[in-house]
């Protein structure tokens, strides 16, 4: 049931112009959803629907489709400009960025979740990465690499 009603709640931000959750929970008493506005909050939340300018001052909820992609593509931006070079000791990446942009790499590469990272620690223009083995330290030189160009 939950599925279905996600479903519907989708289907009825893509073609009306809702505000408010009220007017999502209306809709989908209409629909034959007997619904509360605790539930619909928790689905709006766990569908990452956002508002939107709809137009008047008003704004509407909108589903976001690419917003992870989107967001992704900006801490790739963050390391391809702080970026100057990498190296490994066994199981540490060591990062050379621009002056200053140490943290921001860093907090880039934690944002992005990459599963060989345990955890980051950054200076004014080096980041110290602890990777949790000696070939996912290689494997993440090399998908950094892909990412950077």
């Amino acid at each position: 049931m939950k599925k279905v009603r996600q479903d519907k709640i989708l289907e009825l931000v893509k073609s009306h112009e809702i505000e408010t959750q009220e007017e999502l929970v209306e809709l989908l008493r209409k629909e034959g959803f007997d619904v509360t506005q605790a539930t619909v909050s928790r689905d709006i939340r766990l569908l990452q629907l956002s508002k939107m300018p709809a137009g008047d001052g008003r704004q509407k909820y909108a589903v976001l489709e690419n917003a992870s992609e989107a967001v992704d593509e900006k801490f790739i931006r963050v390391l391809r400009e702080g970026f100057i070079s990498m190296d490994t000791a066994q199981n540490i990446l060591v990062i050379k960025t621009v002056s200053g942009m140490a943290m921001a790499v860093a907090a880039a590469l934690d944002a992005l979740k990459f599963p060989e990272v345990v955890g980051c620690i950054a200076g004014d223009d080096t980041i110290m990465a602890a990777v949790r083995t000696v070939e996912d330290a290689g494997r993440l030189v090399r998908r950094l690499q892909n990412m950077i160009g």
